[in-house]
């Protein structure tokens, strides 16, 4: 009797190990993956137009900032429009009150978190699950408006952190430089990026490394070594981030954040060489061609040609690294202001318009044609978001936006109001998803 319960208790064990695999491979097939240098989802090419919600786990939630009602009418109106694809901020660091900064923070001092932001995140990602929609999540920042590089300076004991809108982007840029040579103040990334990936769903139990809502783990957003001396050094904590990331989850991509040659000092072969790392699955270009003089502000459509041409220049120069390494591409951030520079909804965008049409063509042709230029992510989605009209940079209690505090509300983001704008992102959607 005792040896027959034993047979039935292993047997019993074997198809619950056997349970357990098949639907860990079963899960594991709908990890998007790279696959002859293109994206895989369910067995088929991926290729997309997704937006920037990077305040997307602050408005799931129930703390301060939350509204999780507006968070699911946002992502029923991005779905409608055929977005499945949402690059979004894990969170901002450090202290509160600090000019041009978002709030509420999830990491209130190293290792100590805001649970009500992470609870937000955990929703977030359930709700994204529902609607069959992907997560890009960047773990860090080079610029101050969620702390990222500053603060981790900061605690480290480099002193404070100038504030960009306060002291100027240069004192600030010197400042920041520091990380990328500082051992101490990657430490404190290093035990932050382990304690967020190695999380578990509140809400539906799973690990984040188990759950294919999830496509991508980022360094950070808009890496920078900031100085040509420290090349070598942004190049070195590159490469050990990524590792870092891969060794505690091997299910998902690892991507930059980069924004191309932009961010490595003008130079591409700095862009190629912390792209070619084994543990980096694609390739991240920004282009923003009113910050980088393509189109003043007070020419925007008169510049719009020119905004076009230089924009294709850069991404032929990006995809020809991307080629050589075969690695896909992604455009993941671009905007265009508003016409005449305001930052009302009211005001027309039928440069902003024109400009997007342009890119979404390239998306669409590089489809067609199976081209390693994957997909891109305009920013930002400001959905049903109503911006002070007191004030044009974001303060504690106002509506979140595509843009982040630093910037004029409005200036780059695409509200559900935009009806023009909107139907363009449909119309390329509908495309893409003929050439699957």
């Amino acid at each position: 009797m005792q040896k027959r319960n034993l047979i039935v208790s292993m047997l019993l064990l074997l198809f619950a190990f056997s349970c357990t695999t098949i639907s860990q491979k079963q899960q594991t097939k709908d990890f998007v993956r790279v696959e002859n240098g293109h994206f895989v989802r369910n067995g088929k090419p991926y290729y997309y137009v997704g937006t920037n919600f990077w305040y997307g786990a602050i408005l799931a939630s129930e703390g301060e900032g939350g509204n999780r009602q507006r968070l699911c009418r946002e992502l029923d109106s991005l779905k409608n429009m055929g977005i499945d694809n949402l690059r979004i901020l894990v969170g901002s660091d450090g202290e509160r009150g600090i000019a041009a900064k978002v709030e509420p923070t999830l990491q209130v001092a190293p290792g100590v978190y805001n649970d009500t932001i992470f609870a937000g995140l955990d929703y977030l990602l359930t709700e994204m699950s529902k609607r069959d929609m992907l997560a890009v999540l960047y773990l860090n920042n080079s610029w101050e408006w969620s702390g990222g590089y500053g603060q981790y300076l900061q605690w480290a004991g480099y002193g404070k952190a100038p504030a960009p809108a306060v002291d100027g982007y240069a004192a600030y840029m010197n400042f920041a430089a520091q990380f990328v040579c500082s051992d101490s103040a990657q430490a404190l990334y290093a035990n932050y990026v382990k304690d967020v990936i190695t999380r578990t769903n509140r809400y539906t139990k799973v690990r984040y490394i188990d759950d294919p809502t999830i496509m991508s783990w980022q360094i950070g957003n808009e890496p920078r070594a900031f100085l040509p001396a420290n090349k070598e050094c942004f190049a070195n904590w590159m490469s050990k981030a990524a590792a870092l990331i891969k060794s505690l989850d091997p299910n998902h991509l690892v991507s930059t954040g980069s924004e191309g040659k932009w961010g490595c000092e003008m130079d591409l072969d700095l862009f190629e060489k912390i792209h070619a790392d084994s543990n980096v699955d694609y390739l991240n270009i920004h282009i923003w061609p009113y910050n980088w003089g393509w189109a003043p502000k007070d020419s925007l459509q008169e510049n719009l040609e020119k905004a076009k041409q230089n924009s294709k220049a850069y991404i032929d120069e990006h995809l020809a690294v991307a080629k050589k390494y075969q690695k896909p591409l992604v455009m993941e951030e671009f905007g265009y202001p508003r016409d005449g520079f305001r930052f009302d909804k009211s005001s027309p965008v039928m440069a902003r318009d024109a400009y997007y049409k342009y890119i979404f063509d390239l998306v669409t042709e590089h489809a067609a044609s199976h081209s390693l230029f994957a997909g891109c992510n305009f920013w930002g989605w400001g959905g049903l978001a109503n911006p002070s009209t007191e004030h044009e940079y974001w303060k504690p209690g106002d509506d979140y936006t595509g843009d982040p505090a630093q910037e004029q509300q409005g200036l780059n983001s695409v509200f559900a109001s935009d009806s023009s704008t909107i139907a363009l992102i449909k119309q390329v959607n509908q495309k893409l998803n003929e050439t699957k």
